[in-house]
């Protein structure tokens, strides 16, 4: 499977797409295709990027 998520690095800013009411999260990791963001309303998620494409957030 492709890693829809492979141009995120830590720091970026993202949203689960199924999930609005988490927040914005903040990449924490992104390693061998597995993402760790930190959401401000449920905590860090780890989010496989092979089956999830988290949406970027460049203006906040």
């Amino acid at each position: 499977m492709t890693d829809l998520n492979s141009f995120l690095t830590p720091g970026m800013l993202v949203q689960h797409p199924d999930h609005a009411e988490w927040g914005t999260g903040q990449v924490q990791s992104n390693i061998g295709g597995k993402i760790t963001v930190n959401f401000p309303e449920t905590g860090k998620v780890v989010i496989d990027g092979a089956r999830i494409a988290l949406v970027a957030v460049f203006d906040s």
